[in-house]
C-alpha cells in the first residue's frame, strides 16, 4: 500500500511498506487570527491523523467560541476601520494575483498537505486542485475592478443609481473532501467583493487552510481580512453560524448536511437574522442511452462516482442505462471497476486512496451492508482493503430499487466508492428516476442525440447538467443545487452576489432640464 519517494519537504515515515510512507512537513498548527498565528484560548488542541495509516499528523490548535469571537473581532475591525474594503477593485486585484502566484509556487508542498490529511492523490492535487485554486484566485481579481451599481431612471425631479457594496464579516465553513478548491471557492470572491473574513475549515483536514492563512499575509492580504479557526461543528461551527456580528455565512457540507444546514438557518436566523447560502449535497443521476459509446460510458461513470474515493458531492452514483445496452455496460463497469488501484494517494500508479478518516470509512461499510440486507445484488468490491488505514475497494450494486421510500443506497448519500447501476426503457422513464430524489445537486447525460440531450438536460431537477461529460468544472460555471441540494450559487459573477449588498441613492435635482 506504500510508496517510495520524496515530495515537498515530506520525509519518509514507516508504515506503508517498501521505503515507506511520504509525510510532508507540517509547519502550521496554530489559529490564525488578525495576522498572526495564536493557541487557542482554552489551550486546547486536537488531532489531525493520516487516512493511510490511522496515524496522528498533528496536534491542531481547537478553537471555540471564545476564539472565533476574537477572529469576528479582527474581522469586523479590518471591515471597519481596515484599508482592503477601500482599497480600489485594481488593488485588490493585485494583492489576489499575488496570493495567486504563491499558492502556485508553494503547489507541491501544499498537494502533500492535502494528500496527507484527506487521503487525496498527490499526482491530482499538483495538476488539478492546485492549478484550479490559482485559477479561481484570479478569476475573481480580475472582477475586483468590475463591481459597480447602474444609473436608474426614476420619475420626477430626481437622480437616481445604484451601489454595490460588501456585506462585511463572513463566516466560511468548508468541508474535508476538498480542502484547497473549497477554501478560494469561498474566499476569493469574497475578497474580490471586499468582504472581511472567517474560515472555518473541517477538522478533518485543517492543515493546508492554515497554510494559505500564511501565504495570504505574505502576499499583502492586510491583517483582520482572513482568519483561520480549525475547530468542530458544534462549537466553533455553531459560535460562528449564531455570531451576532458576522453578516453572511456560506457553507458546504454533505453526509448529513440537510440536518446541518437547517441547524445553520436556525442559528442565522435566532441571532442577527444573517444571509446563509448552502450546498449540501446530492446523489446525482447518471443517465446512459442505447446510442452512447459503451466504453466511453462506463469509463465516464466510474470516474463520476470512484474518482477522490468518491467524496464529491456530485457524484454519479446512481447509474441508469438503457436496456439496450445494460448487459455490455454491466460486464464493462465491473472489470473497471476491478482495474482501478486502490493504495497509497501519494504513489502515481494508484486511482483512488482512503477515505478520509475511521468515521467516513464505517460509515461508508455500512451503506454497503444496508445495500445487501435490502436485496441488492453486490457484483464487485464492498470489502476494506489493505493492512491498515481506511481504504474500501470500488463497489458495483445491481438489482437497485430506486424510487422513494425504497432502497436506501439509492436515495442517500454515501460519500464513498458506490455504484448502483439500475436499467430504464424510456427516455420519460429515465427522467422520472433521476428526479426521484430529494437532491438536485447535478445530472450526468451519455448520448449522441442532441434532441434527447436537450430534453433530458431540461427536465431534470439538478443545477449542473453535464452532457457527455462530468466534472467539467469551471470558474466562470455558477454551481449549486435545487432542493435539498441547497440554496446560492458558487462560481461565476453571480456568486459575488453572496458577498454584496445593493444600496439605492436618490438625489433630489429640482433644477434638471430633464425628466
Amino acid at each position: 500500500m506504500g510508496s517510495t519517494g520524496d515530495c515537498g519537504n515530506g520525509k519518509a515515515a514507516d508504515g506503508g511498506g517498501a521505503g515507506g510512507l511520504v509525510v510532508p512537513e507540517i509547519k502550521f498548527t496554530k489559529l490564525f487570527i488578525n495576522g498572526e498565528f495564536v493557541d487557542a484560548a482554552s489551550g486546547k488542541t486536537f488531532e489531525t491523523r493520516d487516512p493511510r495509516t490511522g496515524d496522528v499528523l498533528a496536534h491542531i490548535a481547537e478553537a471555540d467560541k471564545a476564539d472565533v469571537d476574537l477572529a469576528v473581532k479582527a474581522a469586523r475591525e479590518a471591515f471597519e476601520h481596515g484599508k482592503w474594503p477601500r482599497m480600489s477593485g485594481y488593488e485588490r486585484s493585485r494583492v489576489m494575483n499575488k496570493l495567486a502566484d504563491l499558492v502556485e509556487q508553494h503547489a507541491d508542498e501544499l498537494a502533500a498537505l492535502d494528500g496527507a490529511d484527506a487521503g487525496k492523490l498527490l499526482t491530482l492535487g499538483k495538476i488539478i486542485d492546485m492549478p484550479a485554486a490559482a485559477q479561481m484566485l484570479r478569476y475573481y481579481a480580475g472582477a475586483a475592478d468590475k463591481i459597480h451599481g447602474e444609473s436608474l431612471r426614476v420619475a420626477g425631479k430626481y437622480q437616481g443609481y445604484t451601489l454595490r457594496e460588501p456585506i462585511g464579516v463572513v463566516g466560511v465553513i468548508i468541508p474535508w473532501n476538498f480542502p484547497t478548491m473549497m477554501f478560494f471557492l469561498k474566499v476569493s470572491p469574497a475578497l474580490a467583493a471586499g468582504c472581511t473574513i472567517v474560515v472555518k475549515p473541517a477538522e478533518q483536514t485543517p492543515l493546508s487552510a492554515l497554510y494559505y492563512a500564511h501565504l495570504a499575509k505574505l502576499a499583502g492580504v492586510p491583517d483582520g481580512v482572513i482568519n483561520v479557526v480549525p475547530g468542530f461543528g458544534p462549537t466553533a461551527g455553531a459560535a460562528l453560524s449564531s455570531h451576532m456580528d458576522v453578516d453572511s455565512v456560506s457553507r458546504v457540507a454533505f453526509t448529513g448536511s440537510a440536518e446541518i444546514g437547517r441547524a445553520i438557518m436556525e442559528s442565522a436566523a435566532r441571532s442577527n437574522l444573517k444571509n446563509v447560502s448552502l450546498e449540501l449535497g446530492g446523489k446525482s443521476p447518471m443517465i446512459v442511452f442505447d446510442d452512447a459509446d459503451v466504453d466511453m460510458a462506463v469509463s465516464l461513470s466510474s470516474l463520476a462516482v470512484f474518482f477522490n474515493k468518491g467524496e464529491i458531492c456530485v457524484a454519479g452514483s446512481r447509474v441508469y442505462v438503457q436496456e439496450g445496452i445494460y448487459d455490455e455496460f454491466v460486464k464493462k463497469a465491473v472489470e473497471a471497476a476491478k482495474n482501478w488501484k486502490v493504495g497509497d494517494p501519494f504513489d502515481a500508479a494508484t486511482n483512488m486512496g482512503p477515505q478520509v478518516d475511521k468515521v467516513q470509512f464505517e460509515r461508508v461499510l455500512k451503506y454497503i451492508e444496508i445495500g445487501k440486507n435490502e436485496g441488492a445484488t453486490l457484483l464487485t468490491g464492498g470489502k476494506p482493503t489493505g493492512d491498515k488505514g481506511y481504504y474500501i475497494e470500488p463497489t458495483i450494486f445491481v438489482d437497485v430499487k430506486s424510487m422513494q421510500e425504497e432502497m436506501t443506497i439509492a436515495q442517500e448519500e454515501i460519500f464513498g466508492p458506490v455504484m448502483s447501476l439500475m436499467k430504464f426503457k424510456t427516455v420519460e422513464e429515465a427522467i422520472e428516476k433521476a428526479n426521484c430524489t430529494k437532491y438536485g445537486l447535478a445530472a450526468g447525460i451519455v448520448t449522441k442525440n442532441l434532441n434527447i440531450a436537450n430534453m433530458v438536460s431540461r427536465s431534470v431537477r439538478a443545477g449542473t447538467v453535464w452532457v457527455n461529460c462530468y466534472f467539467a468544472f469551471d470558474p466562470d460555471a455558477p454551481f449549486g443545487g435545487y432542493k435539498m441540494s441547497g440554496f446560492g450559487r458558487d462560481q461565476g459573477m453571480v456568486a459575488m452576489d453572496k458577498y454584496l449588498q445593493v444600496k439605492t441613492v436618490i438625489t433630489a435635482v429640482p433644477d434638471s432640464p430633464w425628466y
